[in-house]
């Protein structure tokens, strides 16, 4: 039977500066051969995660069976604890360390409903189960990521209370005081035969973008400078203390490059600008850009140093191993040689002891997400909807224009249209005929974003439809046209590709980038530059995610705090029925030389 888990592990994290946490245990018998010859080596290994979004088992609870994707990934904590229980028994328990670089406890119903339906901030409630689970497996540290923030600061406190292990920001400043509001490290003390343990760092850095895109959750409270600066400030401050190695963990990308422009003076993908510019760097575990990089190596400018980064696949795809190999020298722990790699979490099975732990709260989500909301008249899925005008797509457009219509009832605003954006958000999204589920609707909007409506002109309109047609590969006239080669153009992600609903328009993908959207009309006739709209949008979009144009300057009409995706449930259960008829139209189109592409 798994540990009550109203009280289990009420332990307090770190709120200090850091850490001290000792291992106690020989190293293998190869480094005591050596030992006996007279050179001082020992060898350890840093295992590292990122980006698990909320994922215990490898469940997809929007389709309700196993996860499984074209490359046959596996996903969840439960897989990845058999790969560390692995390492640790090749290497040994205490020469090694497990550390995480952000993004836990948002991204599936599980967490959802931990933080919502059954909420960890109740008086007596439960334990988050990215926190039981971590506990469980021995983490050291995380750094926080930005969607650690979505649920609020009270949610992400008490998970915080709730990890026997510390969150970590170094540019997570509070405010008012701008000391660290989290602690901006943890320092782990490894044993070595040769009497002088190994000290670690593991410096913990988030993405500045959280002052935009969770600035209703973060404005006025914290504050989160650049990674760089921040890096700058505390890495030599670690070395004084008498690190021998130090860490990062960086809730950051390595691409150099910011999804919201020069909103901010601080850059979204840092991590490899840190390594280039920060001396006293041994390694970086690189969060965020839901990329795989199995080892990657950066020369500090400084020093000519090699830096190397490594980011394991989100959702608990794989995991990284950081083998570092040190030679005492005049004194002291020299690294001599490190490298980085990754595992596959899809070759082993999950870890039983996770999956018991956490069987009750596994059970309670799947019968949550499988009640009956309503009806549907006709299927409806989104595998066509990042080139095509889909119903699936038109229903989300739908209810936010509803709901914003609603809201401003009444106010100044009330008589001017409304607009709508959204993204294919997931390829695999249905909503069946008949029977209408909350994990139907719940998969249709995989984010937790909220709605806003703000104040728009027919150009900006035009110039935001013409931004977001950057998602489309050009296509010459009469060259074959293959779906899977002609979208996420530069590496745009599906959910940074907007569609507009309450105007008509093309898009010519003929034509280079800049120059494609033609024929914007509105109740059938040319779009106005002077016309005024109100656009109901995301608060990510709104608040400068993806860099779109104009629509952070908009003046803000009205907001609210429900997820749309809870929005959408609410929308569903009130109305009883869906009916694509009374809403589907194609308002948009591919075409190249006014040719319809499909």
């Amino acid at each position: 039977m798994p540990l009550n888990r109203r009280k289990f592990l009420e332990k307090s994290a770190v709120t200090g500066a850091g850490v001290a946490l000792a291992g106690a245990v020989s190293a293998p018998g190869a480094q005591a051969a050596e030992a006996k010859r007279g050179a001082k080596r020992y060898a350890f290994t840093v295992l590292g995660t990122t980006d698990l979004h909320g994922n215990v088992f490898n469940w997809d609870y929007f389709t309700d069976k196993e996860f499984d994707d074209k490359d046959h990934n596996d996903v969840g904590l439960a897989k990845v604890s058999t790969l560390v229980n692995r390492v640790r028994a090749e290497k040994g328990r205490r020469n090694t360390l497990l550390i995480d670089a952000g993004d836990t406890i948002q991204g599936t119903q599980l967490s959802y409903y931990y933080a919502k339906v059954d909420p960890i901030t109740a008086v007596g409630g439960p334990v988050h189960p990215m926190a039981q689970a971590m506990n469980a497996m021995g983490y050291d540290a995380a750094a926080l990521g930005n969607h650690e923030f979505n649920y609020g600061i009270p949610v992400l406190r008490k998970f915080e209370q709730q990890c026997r292990f510390p969150l970590l920001g170094a540019n997570a400043l509070d405010a008012k005081t701008l000391r660290p509001a989290f602690a901006p490290y943890s320092m782990h003390r490894l044993r070595t035969p040769f009497g002088r343990d190994v000290k670690v760092a593991v410096l913990g850095l988030t993405n500045p973008g959280i002052a935009i895109w969770d600035k209703a959750n973060v404005q006025g409270k914290m504050t989160f400078p650049g990674l760089e600066e921040q890096a700058a400030k505390w890495v030599p401050k670690l070395r004084s203390m008498g690190a021998d190695v130090v860490i990062v963990s960086a809730h950051s990308g390595s691409s150099g490059t910011s999804s919201y422009g020069d909103q901010l003076p601080y850059i979204e993908n840092a991590a490899g600008l840190v390594a280039e510019q920060v001396p006293g760097i041994d390694a970086i575990l690189v969060g965020h850009a839901h990329t795989e990089i199995p080892e990657y190596f950066v020369t500090n400018k400084k020093t000519g140093k090699k830096v190397v980064l490594s980011e394991p696949l989100k959702w608990g795809q794989r995991l990284t191993l950081f083998d570092f190999e040190l030679v005492w020298e005049k004194g002291c722990w020299k690294v001599e040689k490190v490298g980085a790699k990754v595992l596959n979490s899809n070759t082993v099975e999950e870890d039983p002891k996770i999956t018991k732990l956490l069987g009750d709260e596994h059970e309670k989500v799947v019968a949550y997400v499988n009640q009956v909301i309503g009806t549907n008249a006709a299927e409806m899925t989104s595998v066509e909807a990042p080139y095509k005008d889909v119903p699936i797509i038109d229903l989300i457009n739908h209810i936010q224009a509803d709901t914003v219509k609603q809201a401003l009832a009444g106010t100044e605003h009330a008589a001017l249209p409304v607009l709508s954006q959204a993204a294919c958000f997931s390829r695999s999204a249905r909503i069946p005929a008949g029977q209408v589920t909350i994990r139907d609707v719940a998969g249709l909007y995989v984010f937790e974003n909220t709605l806003e409506a703000r104040l728009m002109t027919g150009a900006q309109m035009k110039a935001y439809l013409e931004y977001s047609a950057n998602y489309f590969a050009q296509t010459a006239p009469g060259a074959a046209v293959d779906p899977a080669k002609l979208t996420n153009a530069n590496g745009t992600p599906d959910y940074n590709y907007d569609v507009v609903s309450g105007l008509s328009y093309e898009i010519d993908i003929a034509k280079p980038a800049g120059s494609r959207v033609t024929n914007v009309r509105f109740e059938g006739q040319p779009l106005a530059d002077d016309a005024q709209f109100v656009f109901a949008v995301n608060n990510y979009r709104a608040n400068g995610g993806g860099n779109f144009p104009h629509v952070a300057a908009a003046r803000l009409l009205w907001s609210n705090s429900d997820e749309i995706r809870n929005t959408m449930i609410a929308w569903v259960k009130a109305k009883g029925s869906i009916d694509p008829a009374a809403f589907a139209a194609v308002d948009w189109k591919l075409t190249r030389e006014g040719t319809p592409v499909f």
